[in-house]
């Protein structure tokens, strides 16, 4: 007999280890696919599709623990969102250590101690991202990430993570299964979003 997600889910939660097992056996498909996307998206990292795939196994238990039956969504489109978000972290966690020296601090539309003027393009713009750029403290950049995080939507976030970590457009494209378009239009959202962010926190500052 074939059992929907919903119905799998609900013996599960009863502790069903043949139920848990068919969730894995029906995704992993769609999770090896896309663990050869973002090996073949980014071979060079230290990671294999094996690696990727681990990690879409992890983030699968982790949808099937935290799923909520009173989403306005279905099971598949919460299961594949978190399995995606984890690869992409995962990927972008590797690249950085790769560039952990240029990784150390980030210039951000504002002036250092020293009266260097940095710009938030500095980010996503490949050929900015220099030692004589790269300025800020490691601490300061989390901040500022934490609260550039609150003003993007999911969707931005990822693609905002991934060009900064040196990803061009067609492989930003490709792993978030975009057209080159939509991403650059929400580069442009980005960075009008976040000169917003920057010159609210500037304005509290002085009050």
């Amino acid at each position: 007999m074939d059992y929907n997600d919903r119905e799998l889910l609900d013996l599960i939660a009863e502790n069903n280890e043949d139920a848990l097992q068919i969730m894995y056996q029906k995704y992993e498909p769609y999770i090896v696919k896309q663990a050869k996307k973002f090996y073949n998206s980014a071979p060079y990292v230290g990671l294999e599709a094996s690696d990727f795939k681990q990690e879409g196994m992890i983030a699968l238990t982790e949808a099937m623990q935290t799923y909520n039956m009173n989403l306005d969504v279905t099971f598949f489109t919460y299961a594949t969102t978190c399995i995606q978000r984890r690869m992409v972290s995962s990927l972008i966690g590797a690249k950085r250590q790769k560039h952990k020296i240029l990784n150390e601090s980030v210039p951000l539309d504002q002036k250092t101690s020293e009266g260097i003027e940095v710009s938030l393009d500095n980010v996503l713009v490949n050929d900015s991202m220099n030692p004589e750029n790269v300025v800020m403290n490691a601490d300061y950049r989390e901040q500022l990430f934490r609260n550039l995080k609150n003003w993007l939507t999911d969707f931005e976030y990822q693609v905002f993570e991934l060009k900064y970590n040196d990803f061009t457009y067609q492989e930003i494209a490709c792993l978030l299964e975009k057209d080159v378009k939509a991403i650059d239009n929400a580069l442009q959202r980005i960075r009008t979003k976040a000169a917003k962010m920057l010159s609210k926190e500037k304005k509290e500052e002085k009050n």
